[in-house]
Protein backbone atom coordinates (compact mmCIF):
# COMPACT_ATOMS: atom_id res chain seq x y z
CA UNK A 1 0.00 0.00 0.00
CA UNK A 2 1.46 3.37 -0.96
CA UNK A 3 1.71 6.31 1.43
CA UNK A 4 -0.92 8.11 -0.66
CA UNK A 5 -3.43 5.29 -0.25
CA UNK A 6 -2.75 5.08 3.49
CA UNK A 7 -3.44 8.82 3.81
CA UNK A 8 -6.50 8.55 1.55
CA UNK A 9 -7.91 5.73 3.70
CA UNK A 10 -7.22 7.72 6.89
CA UNK A 11 -8.99 10.77 5.40
CA UNK A 12 -12.04 8.64 4.49
CA UNK A 13 -12.23 7.19 8.01
CA UNK A 14 -11.89 10.65 9.57
CA UNK A 15 -14.68 11.92 7.33
CA UNK A 16 -16.91 9.16 8.71
CA UNK A 17 -16.08 10.26 12.26
CA UNK A 18 -17.16 13.82 11.39
CA UNK A 19 -20.40 12.59 9.77
CA UNK A 20 -21.19 10.46 12.83
CA UNK A 21 -20.61 13.49 15.09
CA UNK A 22 -22.87 15.65 12.91
CA UNK A 23 -25.66 13.06 13.24
CA UNK A 24 -25.21 12.89 16.99
CA UNK A 25 -25.20 16.67 17.42
CA UNK A 26 -28.26 16.99 15.21
CA UNK A 27 -30.17 15.00 17.82
CA UNK A 28 -29.44 17.48 20.61
CA UNK A 29 -32.26 19.85 21.48
CA UNK A 30 -31.67 23.53 20.99
CA UNK A 31 -35.02 24.93 22.08
CA UNK A 32 -36.41 24.97 18.57
CA UNK A 33 -38.04 22.18 16.63
CA UNK A 34 -35.84 20.07 14.38
CA UNK A 35 -36.62 16.82 12.61
CA UNK A 36 -33.14 15.66 13.63
CA UNK A 37 -34.38 15.27 17.20
CA UNK A 38 -36.57 12.30 16.29
CA UNK A 39 -35.70 11.00 12.83
CA UNK A 40 -33.28 8.31 14.03
CA UNK A 41 -35.41 7.00 16.91
CA UNK A 42 -35.90 3.26 16.37
CA UNK A 43 -39.55 2.19 16.24
CA UNK A 44 -40.94 -1.36 16.47
CA UNK A 45 -42.65 -1.78 13.13
CA UNK A 46 -43.80 -5.06 11.52
CA UNK A 47 -41.52 -7.09 13.79
CA UNK A 48 -38.40 -4.99 13.10
CA UNK A 49 -36.83 -1.82 14.48
CA UNK A 50 -36.86 0.94 11.90
CA UNK A 51 -35.69 4.56 12.07
CA UNK A 52 -38.67 6.89 12.36
CA UNK A 53 -37.67 8.75 9.17
CA UNK A 54 -38.29 5.53 7.18
CA UNK A 55 -41.83 4.95 8.41
CA UNK A 56 -43.25 8.45 8.70
CA UNK A 57 -43.18 11.97 7.31
CA UNK A 58 -41.58 14.30 9.84
CA UNK A 59 -42.09 18.04 9.58
CA UNK A 60 -41.70 21.21 11.61
CA UNK A 61 -44.72 23.42 10.88
CA UNK A 62 -43.39 26.06 13.30
CA UNK A 63 -40.32 26.58 15.48
CA UNK A 64 -41.93 25.02 18.56
CA UNK A 65 -43.42 21.78 17.22
CA UNK A 66 -42.67 18.62 15.27
CA UNK A 67 -45.44 16.74 13.46
CA UNK A 68 -45.05 13.05 12.63
CA UNK A 69 -47.42 11.45 10.12
CA UNK A 70 -46.84 7.69 9.83
CA UNK A 71 -47.35 6.05 6.46
CA UNK A 72 -49.38 3.38 8.27
CA UNK A 73 -51.66 4.84 10.96
CA UNK A 74 -51.78 1.48 12.79
CA UNK A 75 -48.23 2.00 14.10
CA UNK A 76 -48.92 5.39 15.67
CA UNK A 77 -48.93 3.91 19.18
CA UNK A 78 -45.56 2.23 18.51
CA UNK A 79 -44.12 5.59 17.45
CA UNK A 80 -45.50 7.27 20.56
CA UNK A 81 -44.02 4.53 22.76
CA UNK A 82 -40.60 4.77 21.06
CA UNK A 83 -40.48 8.55 21.53
CA UNK A 84 -41.44 8.26 25.19
CA UNK A 85 -38.71 5.62 25.75
CA UNK A 86 -36.05 7.64 23.95
CA UNK A 87 -33.77 9.99 25.88
CA UNK A 88 -34.96 13.20 24.20
CA UNK A 89 -37.26 14.02 27.11
CA UNK A 90 -40.27 15.04 25.03
CA UNK A 91 -43.87 13.85 25.17
CA UNK A 92 -45.84 13.41 21.95
CA UNK A 93 -49.60 13.87 21.74
CA UNK A 94 -51.77 11.98 19.26
CA UNK A 95 -53.83 14.22 17.00
CA UNK A 96 -55.94 12.03 14.72
CA UNK A 97 -53.59 10.36 12.24
CA UNK A 98 -50.51 12.23 13.41
CA UNK A 99 -48.35 12.90 16.44
CA UNK A 100 -47.35 16.36 17.60
CA UNK A 101 -44.40 17.12 19.84
CA UNK A 102 -44.28 20.58 21.35
CA UNK A 103 -40.74 21.72 22.12
CA UNK A 104 -40.68 23.62 25.40
CA UNK A 105 -38.10 26.37 25.83
CA UNK A 106 -34.91 25.16 27.50
CA UNK A 107 -34.00 26.34 30.97
CA UNK A 108 -30.46 27.40 31.82
CA UNK A 109 -29.57 24.17 33.63
CA UNK A 110 -30.71 22.02 30.70
CA UNK A 111 -28.77 24.21 28.25
CA UNK A 112 -25.60 23.68 30.29
CA UNK A 113 -26.15 19.91 30.38
CA UNK A 114 -26.72 19.80 26.62
CA UNK A 115 -23.59 21.90 26.06
CA UNK A 116 -21.57 19.51 28.21
CA UNK A 117 -22.99 16.58 26.24
CA UNK A 118 -21.97 18.25 22.97
CA UNK A 119 -18.43 18.73 24.34
CA UNK A 120 -18.30 15.07 25.42
CA UNK A 121 -19.41 13.98 21.96
CA UNK A 122 -16.67 16.14 20.48
CA UNK A 123 -14.03 14.61 22.77
CA UNK A 124 -15.18 11.10 21.87
CA UNK A 125 -14.91 11.98 18.19
CA UNK A 126 -11.39 13.36 18.77
CA UNK A 127 -10.39 10.03 20.30
CA UNK A 128 -11.76 8.31 17.20
CA UNK A 129 -9.72 10.63 14.97
CA UNK A 130 -6.58 9.84 16.98
CA UNK A 131 -7.28 6.12 16.66
CA UNK A 132 -7.47 6.52 12.89
CA UNK A 133 -4.12 8.34 12.93
CA UNK A 134 -2.63 5.62 15.13
CA UNK A 135 -3.84 2.90 12.73
CA UNK A 136 -2.45 4.78 9.73
CA UNK A 137 0.93 5.22 11.45
CA UNK A 138 0.95 1.53 12.38
CA UNK A 139 0.29 0.63 8.74
CA UNK A 140 3.16 2.92 7.64
CA UNK A 141 5.53 1.31 10.16
CA UNK A 142 4.49 -2.15 9.03
CA UNK A 143 5.18 -1.29 5.42
CA UNK A 144 8.54 0.18 6.34
CA UNK A 145 9.51 -3.11 8.00
CA UNK A 146 8.44 -4.97 4.86
CA UNK A 147 10.64 -2.62 2.79
CA UNK A 148 7.64 -1.32 0.83
CA UNK A 149 8.14 2.27 1.98
CA UNK A 150 11.42 4.14 2.30
CA UNK A 151 12.40 6.12 5.40
CA UNK A 152 11.55 9.37 3.62
CA UNK A 153 8.15 8.02 2.56
CA UNK A 154 7.46 6.99 6.14
CA UNK A 155 8.33 10.46 7.41
CA UNK A 156 6.17 12.15 4.74
CA UNK A 157 3.26 9.77 5.35
CA UNK A 158 3.28 10.50 9.08
CA UNK A 159 3.51 14.25 8.43
CA UNK A 160 0.62 14.03 5.96
CA UNK A 161 -1.46 12.04 8.44
CA UNK A 162 -0.74 14.67 11.09
CA UNK A 163 -1.87 17.45 8.71
CA UNK A 164 -5.06 15.50 7.97
CA UNK A 165 -5.87 15.05 11.66
CA UNK A 166 -5.32 18.78 12.29
CA UNK A 167 -7.74 19.55 9.45
CA UNK A 168 -10.41 17.21 10.84
CA UNK A 169 -9.92 18.33 14.43
CA UNK A 170 -10.57 21.86 13.19
CA UNK A 171 -13.80 20.74 11.51
CA UNK A 172 -14.79 18.86 14.65
CA UNK A 173 -14.11 21.85 16.91
CA UNK A 174 -16.14 24.11 14.60
CA UNK A 175 -19.09 21.69 14.69
CA UNK A 176 -19.08 21.45 18.47
CA UNK A 177 -18.60 25.21 18.93
CA UNK A 178 -21.48 25.97 16.56
CA UNK A 179 -23.78 23.49 18.33
CA UNK A 180 -22.93 24.86 21.78
CA UNK A 181 -23.64 28.42 20.57
CA UNK A 182 -26.95 27.18 19.16
CA UNK A 183 -27.84 25.52 22.48
CA UNK A 184 -26.86 28.50 24.63
CA UNK A 185 -28.59 31.06 22.41
CA UNK A 186 -31.70 32.22 24.24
Amino acid sequence: MSKESICKEARAKMEKVILRLQEELKGLRTGRASTGLVENIKVECYGELSPLKQIAVISTPDIQSIVIKPYDVSIISNIEKAILQSDIGLTPSVEGKALRIVIPPLNEERRKKLSAHAKESGETAKVSLRNVRHDANKQVDKEEKEDILTEDDVKRAKEDTQKIIHEYEGKLNDLVKKKIEEILKV
